[in-house]
């Protein structure tokens, strides 16, 4: 089964992997609001490192979701 297939059906199926996924493209949204600044505020800059770390991590969650699901089923 590709990724694809597998992200489509976890999308169905999994609670986590919708919720996950939404808030990985909230953050994205946010961080290219937040990179259309010409200059952002020390705390700005914080706030835009921290939601880096976290679409990373919610990524990387995904990804193991992915191969989870592509383990169980062979």
């Amino acid at each position: 089964m590709k990724d694809a297939d597998i992200i489509s059906m976890l999308r169905i199926e999994s609670d986590e992997f919708r919720k996950i996924e939404e808030d990985h493209r909230q953050l994205d949204k946010d961080l290219d609001e937040m990179n259309k600044k010409k200059y952002l505020t020390p705390d700005e800059e914080v706030e835009k490192k921290r939601m880096q770390k976290q679409k990373l991590q919610y990524k990387d969650r995904m990804a193991q979701l992915i191969r989870e699901h592509s383990k169980s089923n062979n």
